[in-house]
């Protein structure tokens, strides 16, 4: 029964999302917007996203060495290019960390709480560092930009990771999650409330996530140079954080619609044409595209060597 949910909401989600911008377009002008774009904004766009992948393996190596798992960066490096392959076919970046668990437990046995509780909370960390580039959003935002709807949606995510963030860590909320909580749920918090007692490395992940996450923001700009729409890098820091958020919905088709649905939405609030805003959200989708064949040339690569 709840496939079938899962598969209308999908099919609603990107429906709706599909609708408003057809509704939007002029399909044949935003041919030719793509047809003009800047090949070289793209590849930087491309090699932004690429060149942070073994940073974020140094930080889930970091995690995983705190809980007494040691890996090799190269590994981890390719568990998260394998994962982003996964997460084209998977609902979105979801899809992916349940990739990295599942590889994660085939290459430890038996650790699998522990190695989901990291990847849990990379993804949490994840989101609170695109929180706190919302926060500095913002307050970049006030007086330049008129986004008010999306700066206060923002400011509501804001308070509720700070919420999520005492659950996860407080002793007084861990006893009765603990105590009462299903034995799968169980494992999965504790997994996560076990970093209590490792603030450093917390401290180092958190850190670490900050500037990963500021310089992916520069792909999203990247990405609309390459549309022709020229905008401060500063718009993106207000707009990057909520298009983050977008991705992790998972009734969606690899985020199709709903992402340039976004973009013609965010954008249009500061007088860029919907063509051009559409074509910066399809080119961005084109990014994560290429993100995923080194991926794919792995998983296909292994798979060849093991049938022989």
């Amino acid at each position: 029964m709840r496939r079938p949910i899962r598969v209308v909401a999908t099919l609603a989600v990107t429906g709706l999302a599909a609708a408003y911008v057809l509704w939007r377009i002029d399909v044949h002008e935003t041919a030719n917007v793509l047809r003009d774009a800047r090949p070289a904004y793209l590849l930087l766009s491309l090699a932004i996203m690429l060149g942070t992948v073994p940073a974020m393996a140094l930080r889930w190596r970091l995690l995983l060495a705190a809980r007494g798992i040691h890996e090799r960066l190269p590994w981890l490096t390719r568990a998260y290019l394998t994962s982003y392959a996964a997460g084209q076919v998977l609902p979105t970046a979801v899809g992916g960390d349940a990739w990295r668990i599942f590889e994660g437990t085939r290459r430890h046995p038996g650790r699998g709480a522990v190695l989901a509780g990291t990847v849990l909370l990379e993804r949490g960390l994840g989101g609170a560092a695109t929180l706190a580039l919302a926060g500095v959003g913002f307050l970049l935002a006030v007086g330049h930009y008129d986004v008010g709807a999306y700066l206060w949606i923002e400011a509501a995510f804001v308070a509720a990771t700070v919420v999520l963030a005492f659950v996860l860590f407080s002793r007084t909320v861990a006893r009765p999650i603990l105590r009462h909580a299903p034995r799968l749920l169980r494992s999965l918090y504790e997994g996560i409330h076990a970093f209590r007692a490792h603030g450093r490395v917390l401290a180092t992940a958190i850190a670490m996530t900050l500037a990963i996450q500021s310089v992916r923001v520069l792909a999203i700009w990247a990405a609309a140079r390459a549309a022709g729409i020229d905008l401060s890098p500063r718009v993106y820091y207000v707009m990057g954080p909520l298009l983050f958020l977008v991705m992790l919905v998972p009734f969606t088709i690899n985020g199709l619609a709903v992402r340039e649905a976004f973009f013609v939405s965010f954008l249009g609030t500061l007088g860029v044409a919907a063509e051009p805003a559409f074509a910066a959200g399809f080119l961005f989708f084109v990014v994560t595209v290429l993100l995923a064949l080194p991926g794919g040339a792995i998983l296909a690569w292994e798979g060849t060597r093991g049938r022989r």
